[in-house]
């Protein structure tokens, strides 16, 4: 098998050869496999992650067909800025996979909905905090944020400061921008116990052990 291919994991790990199965059934999507705190990762090229996530629903080896999310990460400084992460669950296997695509900003990668209809509002999430775009999603458009929000907010590089809300007013009976605020009731702590804090008379029983 080509060094590119093979499962990067320690000796008798009982999902390396899973990963080595997956690595050889699929040369040229799959780059690389190793598992990482007891979970398979797979590594797929972002123009075959449907061949990909379908051999992993599909093949009899790996029955991963209970679909569980897809998020991304963010990785300012590479040439393939972002990593799209997708979770798959094997009932059979009892066994969990994840697999990660690079995007660059601005790149697409294709929709999972053909595969894994539930990815629907993932992908939408993904897209609305990342600006991960999705080729052949059904209805692509943002499921977080608010009305005309620029900015994807889980980027590392979003300012914390200098954007705007929007909601409806009930009084004003229309919609209203405005700063962002980050509201937070101000509380003190005195750092007593319950039992001294919250009654300041003396309990039942305490006199006896004075």
């Amino acid at each position: 098998m080509d060094d590119a291919l093979k499962s990067e994991a320690a000796p008798g790990d009982s999902l390396a050869p899973l990963g080595a199965t997956i690595a050889a059934a699929l040369p040229g999507a799959v780059t690389r496999t190793y598992v990482e705190y007891g979970e398979l990762n797979v590594v797929a090229e972002s123009a075959r992650i449907l061949d990909v996530l379908t051999h992993l629903r599909s093949d009899p080896a790996c029955q991963f067909i209970c679909f569980i999310d897809i998020t991304a990460t963010d990785y300012p400084s590479r040439a393939k800025r972002f990593d799209v992460v997708y979770h798959l669950l094997s009932p059979r296997l009892n066994q969990r996979v994840r697999i990660k695509a690079a995007v660059g900003d601005g790149e697409a990668i294709a929709s999972a909905c053909s595969v894994f209809p539930a990815a629907d509002w993932f992908e939408r999430e993904t897209y609305d905090m990342f600006g991960v775009l999705f080729t052949g999603h059904p209805d692509l458009r943002r499921i977080l944020t608010d009305y005309g929000f620029e900015g994807y907010p889980l980027r590392k590089d979003f300012p914390m400061t200098g954007f705007v809300e929007v909601r409806y007013d009930d009084m004003e009976k229309r919609v209203v921008y405005e700063p962002v605020r980050l509201n937070q009731e101000f509380r003190q702590f005195d750092f007593l116990s319950p039992w001294e804090g919250a009654i300041p008379q003396a309990l039942p029983g305490d006199e006896k052990a004075s």
